[in-house]
């Protein structure tokens, strides 16, 4: 019997799924680098593992996009108003330095601010980073030196967050580690990384998914909770998690994340909330009076009407739309003939609330990278949402450069941009397409077709349904759709199931 050191490690280890032989997108570009891997290629059996190779790749697109930063770290930041607009590289990290008092040693939430906004209009944990990155940046030498500086130190800590993202999504699906290279290889992450600080409630969600995946309901919950308290649609997840958990009865471990969530929320927020309250609810009073801005549907609504929309009506109409999207997905949940899969759900609700907001900043595509990789790990599909992205990133630049550069109109007029905010309503629309599509005829799902269940879904993974509505309650049929590729079973409705 051989021992454990001489055992191969092939024998402990899933066999991986190669997106070479599956996807024939990422066949053709295997070609750059050699071609796809053959049988004999032996994986693992260097240093060079999946999760290395992917995480040098995603720092490698990090550090692009600070280059493609350059021309506004040397002077567009600083000298003439439309410049960091017509170089497609503005940020507000350089900006927020001093106008949110980081320069003067102000105190967020605590400590009132000169000007229009009186208190930062970020969420507890972000300020938080914010003021670290300040406790890093040189006190001394110009405010351009200065800000220069603070924009380094953020990129610095916005890029182990970019490498932990990677490496998260990497390991959610053990047996397909190689749809990492979506999220490191996406154009658009790498364009919008630093324009603000998103990437941190980012990080902390792929690493909550990454706990769930594992069977971890606690360290999920906990995770969550503080990417919450660094931006606020992480706590969307919940909602699909909660219905896939009725149908599988799985609500022990619901509660037990649902419980990580606030307390973790609550241990970050509640001393703000205590000793600075004004200063603490000033993100939420801006989130509620902020006008509608760029991006939206709304704002392409509000510059082709004679009467726009109140803010407060805009505010009515926006939560009412994006409750319909919840009830949606709900009852996709519940009465689609095979489970969903969470990853699929995460991806549909976090999509419904960007369609559905009054404001859609470019950086906002990181809250979609992620979750785009583990619900529809297609190539084709993937870069087409990518080209849209992209196409608004620099749609949004031009057009403020036209807004910005007086008489000269350089840039985009407001019919253009109004294309460019189609061009992403649409890309990310056609994502959600897929993945309903995927969800209804689960043999074209690449994670399923492969003969997985759902290996993001951690205590979901293989359930048995005990729960479930419409035609799904109903005994299931032999599945008869032809397709490559072996086959999974998923849980059978068990006798308390519901029905319509």
């Amino acid at each position: 019997m051989p021992s454990a050191e001489s055992t191969p490690a092939s024998v402990h280890e899933p066999d991986l799924v190669r997106p070479t032989k599956e996807d024939e997108v990422a066949a053709a570009g295997s070609e750059l680098i050699g071609g796809p891997l053959g049988r004999r290629a032996l994986l693992g059996a260097s240093w060079w593992t999946p999760v290395r190779v992917i995480a040098l790749v995603a720092i490698g697109m990090f550090a692009l996009g600070l280059v493609q930063k350059a021309p506004c770290y040397n002077g567009a930041w600083f000298f003439g108003a439309s410049s960091q607009y017509t170089h497609a590289c503005y940020s507000d990290i350089p900006h927020l330095y001093q106008g949110r008092g980081f320069a003067d040693g102000l105190v967020p939430y605590f400590d009132r601010l000169p000007g229009d906004m009186q208190y930062l209009e970020y969420p507890v944990l972000t300020g938080v980073f914010m003021e670290v990155a300040s406790w890093l940046t040189p006190g001394s030498g110009t405010i351009q030196y200065q800000e220069q500086w603070y924009w380094m130190v953020n990129a610095g800590m916005l890029m182990v967050c970019a490498a932990v993202i990677a490496v998260c999504v990497t390991r959610t699906h053990a047996r397909r580690p190689w749809d990492g290279l979506l999220v490191a290889l996406a154009p658009a992450a790498a364009l919008t990384a630093t324009i603000n600080w998103d990437l941190l409630a980012v990080a902390l969600t792929a690493a909550a998914m990454l706990m769930w995946s594992r069977g971890r309901s606690l360290a999920f919950g906990v995770l969550l909770g503080l990417a919450t308290a660094a931006k606020l649609y992480p706590f969307l997840l919940l909602g699909p998690l909660m219905v896939l958990c009725w149908r599988t009865g799985r609500w022990r471990a619901f509660g037990t994340a649902l419980g990580g969530a606030a307390a973790a929320w609550v241990v970050v927020n509640g001393p703000v909330m205590l000793f600075a309250f004004e200063g603490w609810s000033k993100f939420y009073t801006f989130s509620q009076e902020r006008g509608v801005d760029f991006g939206s549907f709304w704002l392409i609504m509000a510059q082709n009407s004679d009467d726009p929309l109140s803010t407060d009506t805009v505010n009515t109409l926006a939560t009412l739309l994006m409750l319909a999207c919840c009830a949606a997905v709900a009852a996709l949940a519940l009465t689609a003939p095979r489970r969903p899969r969470f990853a699929q759900l995460a991806f549909l609700i976090v999509a419904a609330f960007i369609l559905t907001n009054k404001v859609y900043s470019p950086q906002y595509v990181l809250w979609l990278v992620p979750l785009a990789a583990l619900a529809r790990p297609k190539w084709r599909d993937y870069l087409i949402w990518q080209a849209c992205e992209v196409a608004y990133f620099l749609g949004i630049w031009l057009y403020l450069a036209y807004t910005t550069s007086g008489d000269a109109h350089k840039g985009l007029p407001t019919d253009g941009y109004h294309w460019a905010i189609a061009l992403h309503l649409l890309g990310t629309l056609y994502l959600c397409v897929m993945v309903v599509r995927d969800i209804f005829l689960p043999e074209r799902d690449p994670v399923r077709r492969a003969g997985d269940d759902d290996p993001s879904g951690g205590v979901l993974d293989g359930a048995e349904d005990v729960f479930v509505l419409g035609p799904a309650a109903r005994p299931r049929r032999q599945m008869t759709a032809q397709f490559e590729g072996p086959s999974v079973e998923w849980g059978k409705p068990g006798a308390t199931g519901g029905s319509l």
